[in-house]
């Protein structure tokens, strides 16, 4: 599996440029590693965390940033199994998080507090998928 942590700059670029005044929902797909991999000078480089306390230091810390933007958890649920799709991946946390508006997930993403607290994600996150999607009608059909 190949690990996907942060995202390029030329993946950071396209999605500045979509329409930013609009509900977005983000599909979050997270491996944590089996250890925490903090910077060797970071305060919890030693600690022994697996990346699933980490993972949970960085939600404990991003979550008054979230609130205060108006974004929330709207689904999260336990990997079971890949029906269709590479059977190598599997998934520890899978969620969608919702934001009034890109610029919201753009304010989240440049807060500095925010920027502190994501070095506890690249400590557990072994690879991760992060997915902008638009809102629309939901229905009883496929299409």
């Amino acid at each position: 599996m190949t690990a996907f942590v942060d995202p390029e700059r030329a993946q950071f670029e396209a999605f500045k440029a979509l329409d930013r005044d609009h509900p977005i929902e983000m599909l979050n797909l997270v491996k944590f590693r089996a250890k925490a991999k903090y910077p060797a000078d970071h305060e919890l480089a030693g600690a022994g965390l697996t990346g699933a306390q980490a993972y949970r230091n960085y939600g404990a810390e991003t979550a008054p940033i979230i609130a205060r933007l108006g974004a929330s958890i709207l689904w999260r649920g336990a990997y079971q199994t890949t029906l269709i799709g590479p059977q190598n991946e599997d998934w520890d946390e899978v969620f969608v998080a919702r934001y009034p508006t890109a610029h919201a997930f753009l304010e989240m993403v440049t807060d500095p507090a925010y920027q502190a607290a994501v070095i506890h994600r690249q400590a557990a996150v072994e690879t991760s998928r992060l997915i902008r999607c638009t809102p629309t009608k939901s229905g009883e059909a496929f299409g």
